[in-house]
Formats: structure tokens, sequence, C-alpha cells
């Protein structure tokens, strides 16, 4: 007789992991099914989360969720679900790598990924002096020279919104629409350079600290520190319209803002795939949000 889970959590995100714990807490039987790869294993360095005042990079901070997880008997797959097909009483997962699995609660944490052109080095850099949300990191820019690395009106978007942290602000379109008077008109106001060229390669030093970007053109540009914003970020919602889970028109999964359940009896979202602030601790507030609901529904169904 295969094996049912009580709840399987698709995504080992934050939102996927702090839901495990906390299922695993209630003594659930419960999976993680994981592609180990996200936004949060690139961030190298989180700096606004409660106990971590020298920051926490999102790898590490995702080890020690999983190790605290596994203490509860939680299991984990690194794999990835390419169908979730809801029966009567269950759901049946089908992995890539050939797996099959049936669970009575779902719990979608699969997320997104930010659209980031291949340029040299820019990986290197990332999370800890170029950054790619205000939010997060607006704060780490105070007063210092950025350069906005972006497209069309995504970047200049991005270049506006972190004039409240400094004024020094140079915003290079990389491969973007050339941008609306009106919205050149705002740049200039805000003392915003604007200038449209490919970016070629970050300039960084030994240590992997942004220093500058070298253009098509040959020219070297030097900043203290660089945001993103190049736009067409990519929600991981390929489940959610398998099971014909209800979409905002932005492609966020429409949730309870209680329960975090999906319009789809028994399963539930939360995370980065739902429309919400995109923050670290927003996610993990989401997912023990999420798993108290789903302990609850399986006294029900149990």
């Amino acid at each position: 007789m295969k094996e049912i889970y009580e709840c399987i959590i698709i995504g080992g995100g934050f939102a996927g992991l702090q839901a495990s714990i906390q299922l695993g807490r209630y003594k659930r039987k419960t999976l993680v099914i994981d592609t180990n790869y996200g936004r949060s294993t690139y961030c190298k360095s989180y700096r606004n989360i409660l106990g971590w005042p020298n920051g926490i990079s999102g790898l590490h901070l995702r080890e020690l969720g999983k190790k605290q997880a596994t203490e509860y008997g939680v299991s984990f797959l690194e794999d990835k679900v390419i169908s979730v097909k809801k029966s009567d009483t269950t759901f049946e997962i089908k992995t890539e790598k050939g797996l099959t699995f049936d669970a009575k609660t779902i719990l979608l944490a699969t997320g997104l990924l930010d659209r980031i052109p291949d340029i040299k080095h820019i990986f290197d850099c990332l999370g800890t002096s170029i950054y790619v949300c205000p939010d997060c990191d607006g704060y780490e820019i105070s007063d210092k020279s950025v350069l906005v690395l972006g497209a069309g009106i995504a970047g200049a978007n991005m270049a506006l919104e972190i004039h409240y942290w400094t004024n020094k602000i140079t915003y290079i379109n990389h491969d973007g629409e050339e941008l609306e008077t009106d919205v050149l008109n705002q740049l200039k106001h805000k003392g915003i350079v604007y200038q449209k060229e490919k970016i070629i390669e970050i300039v960084k030093d030994k240590d992997s600290n942004f220093k500058g970007i070298t253009l098509k053109n040959g020219d070297v540009l030097l900043a203290d520190r660089a945001f993103i914003g190049f736009g067409g970020n990519k929600i991981s919602n390929e489940l959610a319209k398998q099971l014909g889970v209800e979409l905002l028109n932005n492609k966020h999964v429409i949730v309870n803002p209680r329960t975090k359940e999906t319009n789809v009896s028994n399963v539930w979202s939360a995370g980065d795939l739902v429309a919400h602030s995109q923050q670290v601790t927003i996610a993990m507030g989401e997912g023990t949000q999420a798993a108290v609901w789903i302990h609850k529904r399986l006294l029900e169904i149990n």
C-alpha cells in the first residue's frame, strides 16, 4: 500500500521551511520537495531579520531550517514536482525523477525567480553589494553612490524608489525599451543620471565587493553599490494552474487572508508565490499560518 503523507510542501524556501517546522512540531507526516534553488539561495546576507543584526546568508538560514525540521521528523527530497492531480481524498504528486507521492494536503511554496541577465560577476556580488529589494536593503545604500542596473520602466521605477535613501544614482537601461518623456523628466527632476547601454561586466574587488560596471561602449562606471531592476520576474505558478487555483492578474496565487488556503480545498500557499511584500519574515509568518490551518484541517479529515 502506497504511503500517504499528511502534508507535502512543494518548495523549500523560507515559507516552506517554516511551515515544515510547525508541522513537524504537530507530529504531522510531512515531506518537503525542493529543487534547492531559488531567490533565497543566492542572497548572501539578510540584515533585516530579528536576531541576525550582522546578517545571515540565505543558504545558511535554509540549512538551519532544514536541520531543525529534520529533528522533528520532517522528510526532505531534492527534486522538482512536475504534476499535481487531485482525487477525491488525496493528491497525486509526480516528480522530475519519476517518483510518485500521495498527500492529504498540499502547501505550494514555489516562489518566484528574478530575471537576471547574463552579466559577468553579477551573482558574485548579489546580496552583499548588489541588491534586489529596496525594502530589505535600501538602508545599505544610505548616502552612497549607486548604479541601478535594469531594463526600461522597471529599472526607472527602482531608481525612483531608492532615491529615498540616496541622491547619488545613475540608472543604466541594459536591455529595456527607451523611456517615455514623462519618466525621463521624473528621473531628471530627482537628479538621477540616465544612460541606455548594454552592461558587459561587473567590476569587483578580490572580496567580490561591487565597484562598478563595464559597458559595451567601453566606459567604466564606478559606484559604491548597485540595485537591479530588470523586470520580467517568473512566478512559479505552474502547479497552481494545474490544480485550478485562482490567480490574480499579476499571476500570484490568491489565498484566504486568515488561513492561507486557496480556492481549492486542502491546497494552501505561502511565500513569494502569494501576493505580499516579498520579505523573508513575512514568508516565514505565512508558512506558520498555513501550517496551523493545515493541522486544523487534518484534525477534521483524519
